[in-house]
């Protein structure tokens, strides 16, 4: 019996079309290996070994930066807001309560007192925007 030249199937994995054949291997010491690690857990990737070929290759690297610190200030200016809002139905309802259970001299000098804590609030919510807008300026800059 002759053997043919023809190889026989053999079975196993199929062969990739652009199977990657060639590797390198190159080492770091702690304080590189510590910024490769950083910027690979930035990257968003999941293998290192295509971050690493994004790099040499100039392919675009996506980071993201979440600042604990902004979303720290967005959560108690929400909350701020909120209050600001409780306090105005509440505001509505003691004038209500006020003029039907007192007399109208009464209720106008309570009224007065309660204009005096509207106004300190009043101060303390343009306080607000303007730490507000600062803060816009210095950390949420586009």
């Amino acid at each position: 019996m002759e053997k043919d030249n023809k190889q026989l199937p053999q079975g196993g994995r199929p062969e990739k079309l652009n199977p990657r054949k060639h590797r390198y291997v190159f080492r770091l010491n702690e304080e590189e290996n510590a910024k490769f690690l950083s910027l690979y857990e930035q990257s968003g990737m999941a293998y290192k070994a295509r971050f690493i070929i994004s790099v040499l290759f100039n392919k675009e690297i996506k980071t993201v930066k979440i600042d604990k610190t902004a979303i720290d200030f967005y959560t108690k200016l929400t909350e701020l807001n909120a209050q600001f809002r409780k306090i105005g139905v509440n505001y509505n309802q003691i004038v209500k309560i006020l003029y039907r259970h007192f007399s109208e001299k009464k209720a106008g000098a309570y009224l007065f007192k309660l204009e005096e804590q509207t106004k300190k609030l009043v101060a303390l919510s343009e306080e607000i925007k303007q730490i507000t807008q600062n803060f816009e300026q210095k950390h949420l800059k586009n």
